[in-house]
């Protein structure tokens, strides 16, 4: 993956893609991680690099000690608050680096000030009438603090929540809550059954026998309830969050054409009625005098040649959400109410049995019970108002013991000089070896009879979002994204090591511990570990789609075994076996 050092080489650094072992032999002392100027709120940092392996190397004045047979370095040392200045020294060779820590919560201004950016709204916001809305500033302790909108004012009081770390510390087993810390935050709620535009909220702070008043960004509404928005989605996917930023979870996609009312706006996103975030650059708004509803009564289904297509017929294109499990999948209708006495669904090569149920008062869920415990993709689109659900079948291995008939794409991952990924000690970027292995790797699928689609062969810049749109309009049997590993600043570079898988569908699942079980047992190779992960090459649901890291990177005697050329064979094969052994057990 690598994106936690991501910064530019010189490109008299950078590697080529070839099976040739990068020029070990200038001995010139190189820090490839952190760079100079670098700021992390982290309170430690590694520093990943090499030298002469036949001279020592200090940092302020303390030999590194461990380093790898080619003299590739990675320890952690602590960071104090502010500036901490690190010299290294190899003979007469010397190289400073300046590495900033940053508070992690926004420092106090002094005196009476609230802290710049926390007052809410902070942008527009807009609520149901009788719906609860919360405001908040953070400010000094034992503040008062009101808020005032609308001829109205709100008496705000501290609160104590632990601070939680980001998603990246689960990486690192750093994930425990820490004691609120920094600025005390000042929050209060209130209910208005009135719809119109409540203004911009007007803050005061007294502390000190001083005020302050500070008007918020952010504007309050409360939509009418008698006249409704309704947001149609122009997206191809649109995609939907449990909440209004990148920030929060996703949620299925929501197939272009899919309505909803709008029951809430935060900024540029959307809230729909069956609770859902949505951007709305991927929608049309327009009025309407009733919300959109639907009655569903029969459904249909027909065999493909690959797949059983699923008709759900409707009068609205409704919000839809998916849920799997290994064996099944449960598709929910929102805004729907069944009329349901007849559903045709025959003897089918993927699904035993469809199970469905209401779910009062406006919800229908249909669950699909798969004859085995592998499910191997699905798409969903609207043709008008009808949903179609396609089931891929499983792929027909033509014989037995080989990949014959199967369809796999290799993602190598990163590419071009725009997107490095991680770097080695000696600079070797990960792009280089992903796509060397995965080179490797799609010979030895061939010759195990597999038809195998790279999204790239070369050096080529190709974004994340990219990619997984290819493995949707490629529909393969599988997908594979190809990854050397990295840490965050707050990681453990010299102790971390090992082959990771990622899954985010259900499907995925029991391949990406296979792999990551196979190559660790085969290989003897360290386990680092597999995880559910919200990458954008997990994310495609049309196949089981899962992401691999390798090795480490930084870690200075596990790159050693990542750019050796012996090694890199013997991973392309081991790894062809494992999908092999994995496609033949799940389709026997």
């Amino acid at each position: 993956m690598g994106k936690f050092l991501a910064w530019a080489l010189p490109v008299s650094l950078v590697g080529t893609v070839s099976m040739i072992r990068p020029a070990w032999g200038n001995t010139a002392l190189f820090v490839a991680y952190p760079p100079d100027n670098h700021e992390t709120v982290s309170d430690q940092i590694f520093f990943i690099g090499t030298g002469d392996p036949d001279q020592p190397i200090e940092i302020n004045g303390q030999v590194i000690e461990p380093r790898s047979p080619a003299g590739h370095f990675a320890p952690s040392l602590p960071l104090t608050m502010g500036e901490n200045v690190f010299t290294l020294t190899q003979g007469d060779e010397s190289l400073t680096l300046r590495i900033t820590r940053l508070p992690t919560q926004p420092e106090l201004p002094a005196g009476t000030a609230f802290v710049e950016g926390s007052l809410l709204p902070a942008v527009n916001l807009a609520r149901l009438p009788g719906e609860l809305v919360c405001l908040g500033a953070s400010a000094p302790a034992n503040a008062q603090v009101t808020v005032s909108f609308s001829g109205q004012t709100l008496t705000l009081e501290p609160q104590a929540a632990p601070d939680l770390p980001p998603n990246s510390a689960v990486l690192t087993s750093q994930n425990t809550p820490l004691a609120a810390s920094g600025p005390t935050r000042y929050e209060g709620c209130f209910t208005a059954e009135a719809a119109g535009n409540l203004g911009a909220p007007t803050y005061q702070l007294r502390l000190n026998g001083q005020t302050l008043t500070q008007t918020a960004p952010g504007t309050l509404e409360i939509l009418p309830a008698t006249r409704f928005e309704v947001a149609e989605v122009t997206a191809e996917a649109g995609t939907a969050r449990t909440g209004p930023s990148t920030d929060y979870s996703r949620l299925t996609p929501l197939p272009q054409g899919t309505r909803a009312t709008v029951t809430g706006r935060e900024g540029d996103w959307l809230r729909l009625d069956y609770g859902g975030w949505i951007r709305a650059a991927e929608t049309r708004v327009f009025s309407s005098a009733v919300p959109p509803r639907s009655l569903i009564r029969s459904i249909t289904s027909r065999q493909l040649e690959d797949r059983t297509e699923v008709r759900f017929p409707l009068q609205v294109p409704v919000p839809v959400s998916v849920n799997q499990t290994a064996g099944s999948l449960a598709l929910t209708l929102h805004n729907t109410t069944p009329q349901t006495d007849t559903i045709f669904f025959s003897s089918d090569p993927a699904v035993e049995r469809l199970d469905w149920r209401p779910l009062l008062p406006d919800k229908a869920e249909y669950t699909f019970q798969f004859r085995g415990d592998q499910q191997w993709g699905y798409t969903l689109r609207y043709e008008g108002t009808t949903l179609v659900l396609a089931l891929k079948h499983p792929p027909t291995v033509s014989q037995p013991g080989t990949l014959r008939g199967t369809t796999i794409l290799l993602d190598p991952g990163h590419g071009s000089d725009e997107d490095l990924g991680a770097r080695g000690p000696n600079g070797y970027p990960e792009k280089d070896v992903a796509l060397a292995v995965s080179l490797l790797l799609r010979d030895e699928l061939v010759a195990r009879g597999a038809r195998v689609i790279m999204t790239r062969e070369g050096d080529d810049d190709v974004l994340p979002n990219q990619r997984a749109e290819q493995i949707q309009r490629d529909e393969p049997d599988l997908a594979l994204s190809i990854h050397y590993n990295a840490l965050p600043d707050s990681g453990d570079a010299l102790n971390t090591a090992g082959v990771g898988t990622f899954w985010y569908h259900a499907q995925a699942h029991d391949l990406a511990v296979f792999l990551h079980d196979y190559l660790v047992e085969t290989l003897d190779r360290p386990s680092y570990g597999v995880f559910w992960n919200n990458l954008a090459l997990t994310r495609p649901a049309v196949a089981p789609s899962v992401l691999l890291e390798l090795g480490f990177m930084i870690n200075p005697f596990e790159f050693e075994w990542i750019v050796d050329p012996a090694s890199q064979q013997a991973l392309a094969r081991a790894l062809a076996d494992g999908v092999e052994e994995w496609v033949s057990q799940k389709t026997q």
